[in-house]
């Protein structure tokens, strides 16, 4: 099954505060600790709203066992009504959402929403679009396996 939810019970954070900017470049999403907000001073026109209304903090980044293979973790922080653009990654994704109201939408599936406490599976290389359809902020607790040669998020056309 592509789309599994499993209910958790309510989780409790106390997290830095390190908001990353997001820069769009070459047709990849990449954030970047050391990039300041001047150099994402400019985004286009079609990329102001998600990028105002969304916020990714770095949280745990691992090295595995397995040759070229990463564990990344991030909290990503969703304004009401806004959305991820359409995006994979190269590397399964676990969302887990921890506040507020999430859809979901998996390229060829139909939208799946999650409240606080869900959780959902991303297959490898799957495009999707994640939006806050809560009247709140929402937020996610995103961990990814991925190939750390390759950019963690592609943009999809």
């Amino acid at each position: 099954m592509l789309a599994m939810t499993t209910r958790f019970p309510p989780v409790k954070h106390t997290l830095g505060a390190a908001a990353l900017c997001y820069i769009v470049a070459g047709g990849c999403l990449h954030a970047n600790a050391a990039d300041s907000a001047e150099s994402a001073s400019a985004p286009s026109a079609a990329s102001k709203s998600w990028q105002a209304g969304l916020r990714r903090t770095d949280l745990v980044t691992q090295d595995l066992a397995t040759p070229n293979e990463q564990l990344i973790q991030v909290r990503v922080d969703f304004d009401p009504g806004v959305a991820a653009p359409k995006h994979s990654h190269p590397g399964v994704e676990v969302a887990y959402v921890i506040k507020g109201s999430l859809e979901y939408t998996l390229e060829g599936h139909p939208p799946v929403s999650l409240k606080a406490g869900e959780s959902l599976y991303i297959p490898p290389g799957v495009p999707h679009i994640a939006r806050n359809v809560g009247p709140d902020v929402g937020s996610e607790l995103a961990t990814y396996i991925v190939d750390k040669r390759k950019p963690l998020v592609h943009i999809e056309k």
